[in-house]
């Protein structure tokens, strides 16, 4: 299982959010590059960005702060927010990103999904953000009446290579990670499942690795980290099987 530390990136500035509220961001960092060299040096293999500004104006943002961190890590990265054509896709595994994450585009026009699956085979992520398991999009602002096991099975065999699954009732206030309704979505498709929002202490990591069979192929972890509450090694340990969690 994978611990993927979280990179929110909001003017430039590596942030945390509460429920995904633009208005009540928390800097930990003003240099995500460094930031993201302490995570790699922490034993991190694999980073998770979001670009925050450009899941609400629907266009990349961030690109300079994104591609200072690609510049910056050798690990692999994956990055989403405002990622609604091909184009966009393009211009970002050109720059070096590894996996993009289609939210609001696979709702809105599931087809794209599919064409980015067939044209970038192995880089497509889709991200299912979702609000009393009812869909999200436009960066959280508005909730669909999309269920979101619903939404995942239209990708079945579309060739996706994840699916990023948030909790948005329980992101970044360190509640716990809604374990049930990510191993419940990762049962119910063929698709590796990440579990995301809440994560807020290594117990949550446990949880989740007692139910990895289900589909879980990692976790990401934002405040959680940042404040502490969770150390680098011992997470890493757990999700890599060394430590027991029975």
């Amino acid at each position: 299982m994978i611990v993927f530390p979280a990179i929110d990136l909001k003017d430039g500035e590596a942030v945390r959010l509460l429920k995904g509220e633009m208005d009540t961001a928390t800097v930990f960092n003003t240099n995500p590059a460094a930031q993201a060299k302490e995570f790699e040096d922490a034993g991190f293999e694999f980073l998770h960005m979001v670009d925050l500004n450009g899941a609400f104006e629907g266009r990349p943002v961030n690109r300079a702060a994104v591609e200072n961190i690609v510049k910056t890590v050798s690990m692999p990265t994956q990055l989403g927010g405002g990622i609604r054509d091909i184009k966009t896709i393009e211009q970002w595994l050109d720059a070096g990103v590894t996996r993009v994450i289609l939210g609001t585009v696979a709702v809105k026009n599931p087809e794209l999904v599919m064409e980015a699956c067939k044209k970038f085979p192995g880089k497509i992520v889709v991200g299912i953000d979702a609000r009393g398991g009812m869909v999200a999009t436009e960066g959280w602002a508005e909730t669909s009446d999309l269920k979101a096991t619903d939404l995942a099975r239209k990708f079945e065999d579309a060739g996706v290579s994840a699916i990023v699954y948030t909790d948005i009732d329980r992101d970044g206030l360190l509640q716990g990670c809604n374990v049930d309704s990510t191993a419940n979505l990762a049962r119910a498709i063929s698709i590796p499942v990440i579990a995301s929002g809440g994560v807020a202490s290594v117990e949550d990591i446990k949880k989740l690795k007692l139910v990895e069979d289900a589909g879980i192929e990692g976790v990401i972890c934002g405040r959680s980290i940042y404040d502490g509450r969770i150390d680098a090694k011992e997470a890493l340990a757990i999700a890599s099987g060394a430590i027991a969690t029975r």
